[in-house]
């Protein structure tokens, strides 16, 4: 079995290799998947498996979980890592370790290395890093989904907040005009927590890497902008400034989904800025590029945690100063700047305040409605 071990090892590589072209025929969301990441478990998980060999050689009736402690970990990661893979499902999981074992048994019968005894510590390590690895895709689908849930009613505040607000300041003595106003934004208020609302529900339809969708149309996206800020200075005792040269940007954008993108941030900016400065609302057109920023002054960031605020499965976990979460809204704005073919940045330090910037391409999308992805990696 010695043998076996030394040769699984020498030949990490080749079997990495065969095994991955075994997967893209016959796994389909493997194709959506780039070959590193692909590849992430295999190379450990085969050192691994080949230290048991080692050590439990002549000893096979003595496997216990205690012999598998590491390739249980690296299962873990790879079940969590495949949840956020585009498209897969468990059976598809599963199939990933039959491949594997018919693989390594392939070639090690080929050298004349397959024995009673390395079958069975193929079987049991191979069935062990299965199972957790099919617990842990399915804990983290099940994460996701409440995520995307939590998300939306989180982000259905906002709406609801600034109909209620439009409501509850009604007076007949106000005039015609901006009775008509107020009751406008209410009404379209109203109608945003409706389209939220049904979000949830498909939210709750949601497959491993997706996230929610989105209904791309083409319109001018500084309409969204201005909507956005005129009801922040409505709604907001902060002042609130908009700062751009554009009065129209054409492309294909979700409206609703950058009005939440904006909302989030503004809603940070709010709850953690300083409020005796304003916060400022920034566009900046370079076609077909868009960058929405929203700035505020105050408290920085920490920088050791500002590349996990974004983050979809841990980010809202960590402390950031006094507070527990820069809120759930931030990795919906990554996840929506990345369906928009962009990305997010952030700025913060104690010199010049923090600056959440989403960077969106108008022209990376057709009308239609497109379900957006969990693993972005920017």
């Amino acid at each position: 079995m010695k043998k076996a071990a030394e040769y699984i090892k020498q030949q990490k590589k080749e079997i990495t290799d065969s095994w991955g072209e075994a997967v893209n025929r016959e796994i389909k969301a493997s194709r959506a998947t780039e070959t590193l990441l692909l590849h992430n478990l295999l190379p450990n998980l085969l050192e691994d498996i080949a230290d048991v060999m080692q050590r439990q050689e002549g000893r096979t009736n003595d496997l216990e979980a205690e012999e598998c402690r590491e390739i249980i970990k690296k299962s873990i990661d790879h079940g969590r890592h495949r949840a956020t893979s585009w498209q897969y499902t468990v059976a598809q999981l599963i199939k990933e370790y039959i491949i594997l074992n018919r693989t390594l048994t392939n070639m090690l019968r080929s050298e004349g290395l397959y024995s009673v005894d390395v079958s069975v510590i193929l079987t049991y390590t191979l069935e062990t890093s299965m199972s957790h690895s099919v617990s842990s895709f399915t804990d983290s689908l099940q994460e996701m989904r409440e995520k995307l849930i939590g998300t939306l009613a989180h982000d259905i505040r906002n709406p609801i907040s600034a109909a209620y607000f439009a409501v509850d300041i009604l007076k007949h003595e106000d005039g015609e005009e901006r009775l008509k106003k107020l009751q406008g934004m209410a009404r379209k208020s109203l109608l945003r927590s409706v389209e939220m609302i049904e979000g949830l529900l498909d939210a709750i339809s949601v497959r491993a890497g997706e996230g929610i969708t989105l209904n791309f149309s083409r319109d001018n996206i500084m309409n969204v902008v201005k909507s956005v800020y005129e009801e922040a200075v409505e709604t907001y005792s902060t002042k609130v400034n908009l700062e751009t040269n554009e009065d129209k940007i054409e492309g294909v954008f979700d409206g609703a989904a950058v009005r939440r993108i904006l909302e989030n941030l503004l809603t940070n900016a709010i709850k953690y800025g300083n409020l005796s400065q304003p916060i400022t609302i920034s566009v900046e057109s370079k076609y077909p590029k868009v960058i929405l920023s929203v700035h505020n002054h105050g408290k920085p960031i920490p920088s050791q945690n500002q590349h996990i605020v974004f983050d979809f499965l841990k980010g809202d976990k960590e402390a950031f100063g006094k507070t527990k979460s820069w809120g759930m809204g931030l990795a919906f704005v990554k996840m929506a700047a990345a369906a928009h073919g962009g990305y997010v940045e952030l700025k913060s330090d104690e010199k010049t305040g923090t600056t959440f910037s989403a960077v969106l391409d108008l022209s990376a999308n057709q009308p239609g409605k497109v379900r957006s992805k969990t693993n972005v990696e920017k």
